[in-house]
């Protein structure tokens, strides 16, 4: 799993495996989901980060586990 911040086109993209993708969804606005061929998704990308909300710093990601 990764997971690449991208600040000059104000996304986040999680890649959750390296499947080739071949096809890709919008499930909601700038939320995009990528599927493999066996319909899983492999990878989530969100746009528009800074207006999702006014306090988020995109130079510091946090890891937690459960």
């Amino acid at each position: 799993m990764k997971l690449e911040v991208d600040k000059d086109a104000d996304a986040l993209y999680l890649y959750l495996d390296d499947s080739e993708i071949v096809m890709t969804e919008q499930v909601a606005p700038g939320i995009i989901l990528d599927y493999n061929q066996a319909h899983d998704v492999v990878g989530i990308e969100l746009l528009h980060l800074s207006k999702r909300s006014s306090t988020i710093d995109l130079s510091q990601v946090q890891f937690q586990t459960a």
